[in-house]
């Protein structure tokens, strides 16, 4: 694993369980055969990008991207110069019915990942045009263990999940210690039955505030 950070050491450990050296093998397979996203060397951008230490909140997406030159690591992010996906439109436009900032003409998330907000998705990687198709692979009893690695952090941090698959998660968490938020996925089918509204970029601020820690500044700026 390419991670040179405070992360590197949690995922070695991660590594070395049966269920991720299947994973592996599978990948293998799949990067040699198959059109796979993201490139291999952003499966890990997320953990390179917000070390374990610096980690002030979460965003727990599903799976990547399944089109050409969106995925890059980072859940909801796309890479520059790609065109919005609709979940990240509706993500900005709660962004500015919670905060009143306008939204940004890309969807490249660097910002809020170099301000502690760790953008993880459930699985890391996908096939080109297949949501879901490396599900039940591994990656979920890696991301489970990133989690569980997260709650044993003794500063408080904010959980933000947004979907089913991510909600399932929420037994990881412990809740006298953290704060986990939760809605519907912003996607266009459920973004209408609950996350419009949900207020997560406010609440997590007020939340970090009440612990003693600097808010996230979620304004996305122009590249």
């Amino acid at each position: 694993m390419p991670v040179k950070n405070d992360w590197a050491p949690i995922l070695k450990e991660a590594s070395e369980s049966e269920s991720y050296q299947k994973l592996r093998e599978f990948l293998k397979k799949e990067y040699e055969t198959e059109t796979i996203y993201p490139p291999k060397e952003n499966i890990w951008q997320a953990f390179e990008w917000t070390p374990y230490t610096e980690v002030k909140a979460v965003i727990l997406g599903q799976d990547p991207y399944i089109r050409e030159n969106q995925a890059h690591g980072l859940s909801f992010s796309v890479q520059p110069g790609i065109k919005l996906p609709p979940s990240l439109k509706n993500i900005y436009k709660e962004l500015e019915a919670d905060l009143g900032y306008p939204p940004a003409d890309h969807g490249y998330l660097e910002s809020w990942a170099k301000e502690g907000v760790l953008l993880l998705n459930t699985v890391l990687t996908v096939r080109e045009g297949h949501s879901h198709s490396h599900k039940g692979k591994g990656w979920e009893e890696l991301t489970n263990f990133v989690i569980q690695k997260l709650n044993e952090r003794s500063e408080m941090i904010v959980f933000i999940l947004w979907g089913n698959p991510s909600i399932e998660k929420r037994h990881l968490i412990d809740e006298s210690k953290h704060v986990v938020l939760t809605s519907p996925h912003p996607s266009p089918f459920s973004a209408r039955k609950g996350f419009f509204g949900s207020r997560p970029f406010s609440k997590t601020n007020e939340a970090l505030i009440k612990s003693g820690q600097t808010p996230i500044d979620w304004e996305v700026p122009t590249l």
